[in-house]
C-alpha cells in the first residue's frame, strides 16, 4: 500500500523510468577474447574479496555490546513529509488516504467507533490510582482524540500525544502489547499528525510516571490531510485564527477556554433571570420598521411578500407589546444585526440579553443589574477582582472591581463639573440654541462630531470624551436627556431626562435600561422627533412604529426594561481586547482567493 512506503520511495517510483537502449552489447556479452577473459577473472577475485571482508566485519559487530553496536540512520515517513512544503504534503497525504478507501478493511473513515471513557475522566480516574510502571492488563477500555505529536522509540515502540476535550493523554504504542506485531505495523503506519484516532487498550502508567494508555488497537477515525502546525510554535497569525477557527480550537486551549466562559455567562443569565420569575421569548428578526434601539439596520428582502424587510436591531418593542398582552416578565437572548463599523468592540451581528419588567422602574432595574453582574463574575471567575489588559496581553494591567454597589453618575451634572460651564436647561435641548451651544463646545475642546450634528449626537459625543474615559470600574451613568433617549419615560423630578442608566466597565458599555415609556401620545411624539432627525440624514434615528403605538394604547404597565451585550461582558471575563476573540466566526473581508490547499509556511522541526 501507498502509507507503507517513505517519502522517497514514492518520490523515485514518481519519476519516469529511462529507455536503455540495446543496440550495443555489454563487454561480457561481446566476442570471448582473451583481454576480456582476464578482465572477468580479475573482476570475480575483487568481488569474493569484499564479500569475505563484509562477512568478518558483520560477526564482529554482531559480538560486540550492544550499546557499542552502530546506530542505523533511519527516518520514517511520517518524519520525511514533515520536511517538505504544506501543498506537497497535502499531496501525498490525499493520495495516501485515497490508497486506503479502495479496501474497505481500511476505510479511513468509519461510520462509529465507541468510546467508553473520555480523556477527561480517563485522567481524573487513574492519574491518583496507578503506580510508576503499572499497567492494569485486566482492565480494557476505548478512547478517542487528535494527535498531536509522534515520537518513534525505534520500530516497534511508538508514542502518540493525544489530545481532546481540552486533555492531553499519551498513548504509549508497543508492539508487543499490539494484537499481532503485523497489524501494529500496518496500523501505525497510516497515521499522520492530526489525524483523529481511536485506541482501545489498558489504562497505565510508564517507568517515569506518565499517564498512558496501551493499546491493543488503533483505528484511524478521521485523517487530517494538511500538515497540522506544532503546538509549540503555535497559531500566532490573527486572520487565520479568525478564519479558521477548528484549527485554533485545535491548537489553542486558551481560545476553547474563552468560549466555554462565554458560554457560563449565557447559562448564568438564564438560571439567574428563571428564578426571578421570568419567562424566555423569542421575537422575530425580520422586520418592517427597524425599532427599538437607534442604529442603523440590515435590508434584506422578502421574495413572497414583495417587500423589504429590516434585520432587527433590537427586540424592544415586541417584548413590552407582550408585557402589554399580560406578560410581565420576558426576557430574550438572541442575535441582533447593526449595519455600523467594525472595530475591536463592534460586531455586525451580536448577542444581547434583554428582559422586561411589569411594576418595576429603572431604579429597581439598576439593583437587579448589580446582583446580575457582580454575582455573574464571582460566580465565574471566584473574585469580584478580576485583571483586564485594554490594549491586549502586551499592553498595561487594569484591576476591575465588580464588587457591589456600583458607582452612579449623573450625565448633564457630570459634564458640567468636567466642562465648567453650565448648560440649558434640559427641557430646551431640542431647541436650536442648545444645538448651537452643544456645537461650540465640541470645537472649542476638539470633539469631533461628523454630519449630522444633531443635539443627541453632540451629546454622545461629549459624554464619550468626557465621562465614559473615567468609567473603569463598573459605572451607571444617569438620567440622559430625552432627546438621547425616545423609549425611556420622564424624570419625574427633573423635566427634560429620562430615568436611564447605562452601565460602563472599562470605558465600555455593556448595559442599557430605563423605566419604559408607556403613554402612547408622548411616544408617538418622541417617534416624529426621530423621524424629523432621520430626515435631516441620522440614518440611525428610528420611525414611526404605529403598531407599537396602537398596542401602548391598550395600556402598558409601569415597567422597567434592560438590555445587556454578552459579548462585552465575555471580552472582560476572558481578558479579551478584541470582540473577535469571543465570537466564534466573527464578521471578516473576504479572502482574494479560496484555498484548498495548505498555505505555504516554512516547516517546523519535529516537536
Amino acid at each position: 500500500m501507498l502509507l507503507r512506503y517513505g517519502l522517497r520511495t514514492l518520490q523515485a517510483l514518481a519519476q519516469p523510468r529511462p529507455v536503455v537502449a540495446t543496440l550495443h552489447t555489454t563487454w561480457w556479452q561481446s566476442a570471448p577474447s582473451k583481454r576480456n577473459k582476464l578482465e572477468l577473472k580479475r573482476r570475480l577475485k575483487a568481488e569474493q574479496k569484499a564479500k569475505e571482508k563484509a562477512e568478518k566485519e558483520a560477526t564482529k559487530a554482531a559480538a560486540a555490546p550492544a550499546d557499542q553496536q552502530p546506530k542505523k540512520k533511519t527516518a520514517s515517513a511520517a518524519a520525511e513529509e514533515e520536511e517538505i512544503s504544506p501543498n506537497e504534503y497535502f499531496k501525498l497525504r490525499s493520495a495516501a488516504v485515497q490508497e486506503l478507501k479502495r479496501s474497505p478493511a481500511t476505510d479511513p473513515y468509519p461510520h462509529k467507533f465507541h468510546v467508553s471513557i473520555s480523556l477527561e475522566n480517563f485522567i481524573a480516574q487513574y492519574e491518583a490510582n496507578l503506580q510508576d510502571g503499572q499497567t492494569l492488563e485486566d482492565v480494557t477500555l476505548s478512547v478517542a482524540g487528535r494527535v498531536h505529536a509522534i515520537r518513534e522509540s525505534g520500530a516497534k515502540l511508538i508514542f502518540y500525544d493525544l489530545r481532546g476535550e481540552g486533555v492531553k493523554l499519551q498513548v504509549m504504542a508497543s508492539a508487543k502489547s499490539y494484537k499481532s506485531e503485523k497489524d501494529f505495523e500496518v496500523d501505525t503506519a497510516k497515521l499522520r499528525r492530526g489525524d483523529i484516532i481511536g485506541v482501545v487498550g489498558h489504562p497505565g502508567k510508564t517507568k517515569k510516571g506518565e499517564l498512558s494508555v496501551m493499546p491493543t488497537e488503533i483505528q484511524l477515525l478521521s485523517p487530517c490531510l494538511h500538515m497540522l502546525p506544532h503546538l509549540h510554535f503555535g497559531l500566532k497569525d490573527k486572520e487565520t485564527r479568525y478564519r479558521q477557527r477548528y484549527l485554533d480550537l485545535i491548537l489553542n486551549n486558551k481560545v476553547r477556554e474563552n468560549f466555554q466562559i462565554r458560554a457560563k455567562i449565557i447559562s448564568y443569565v438564564r438560571q439567574f433571570l428563571d428564578r426571578l420569575g421570568f419567562l424566555e421569548i423569542e421575537t422575530p428578526m425580520m422586520n418592517m420598521i427597524a425599532g427599538g434601539a437607534t442604529a442603523k439596520p440590515f435590508v434584506t428582502h422578502h421574495n413572497d411578500l414583495k417587500m423589504d424587510l429590516f434585520m432587527r436591531i433590537a427586540p424592544e418593542l415586541y417584548h413590552k407589546m407582550l408585557v402589554v398582552g399580560g406578560l410581565d416578565r420576558v426576557y430574550e437572548i438572541g442575535r441582533q444585526f447593526r449595519n455600523e463599523g467594525i472595530d475591536l468592540t463592534h460586531n455586525p451581528e451580536f448577542t444581547t440579553c434583554e428582559f422586561y419588567m411589569a411594576y418595576a422602574d429603572y431604579a429597581d432595574i439598576m439593583d437587579i443589574t448589580e446582583q446580575l453582574v457582580s454575582g455573574m463574575v464571582k460566580s465565574i471567575r471566584g473574585s469580584y477582582k478580576i485583571t483586564y489588559h485594554p490594549d491586549g496581553p502586551e499592553g498595561p494591567e487594569q484591576e476591575l472591581d465588580f464588587t457591589p454597589p456600583f458607582k452612579r453618575v449623573s450625565m448633564i451634572k457630570t459634564l458640567e463639573e468636567k466642562l465648567g460651564v453650565q448648560f440649558p436647561s434640559a427641557d430646551t435641548f431640542n431647541t436650536p440654541a442648545t444645538n448651537q451651544f452643544l456645537s461650540q463646545l465640541c470645537v472649542k475642546h476638539q470633539v469631533e462630531c461628523p454630519a449630522p450634528r444633531t443635539t443627541a449626537r453632540l451629546l454622545d459625543k461629549l459624554v464619550g470624551e468626557f465621562i465614559e474615559e473615567f468609567c473603569v470600574n463598573p459605572t451607571f451613568i444617569i438620567e440622559h436627556p430625552q432627546i438621547m433617549s425616545p423609549l425611556a419615560k420622564y424624570h419625574r423630578s427633573i423635566p427634560g431626562l429620562t430615568e436611564r442608566f447605562e452601565l460602563f466597565v472599562a470605558k465600555k458599555e455593556i448595559c442599557n435600561a430605563y423605566t419604559e415609556l408607556n403613554d402612547p401620545v408622548v411616544q408617538r411624539e418622541r417617534f416624529e422627533q426621530q423621524a424629523s432627525d432621520k430626515a435631516a440624514g441620522d440614518d440611525e434615528a428610528q420611525l414611526v412604529d404605529e403598531n407599537f403605538c396602537t398596542a401602548l394604547e391598550y395600556g402598558l404597565p409601569p415597567t422597567g426594561g434592560f438590555g445587556m451585550g454578552i459579548d462585552r461582558l465575555a471580552m472582560f471575563l476572558t481578558d479579551s481586547n478584541n470582540i473577535k476573540e469571543v465570537l466564534l466566526f466573527p464578521a471578516m473581508k473576504p479572502e482574494e482567493a479560496n484555498r484548498t490547499a495548505a498555505p505555504e509556511t516554512t516547516p517546523a522541526p519535529q516537536q
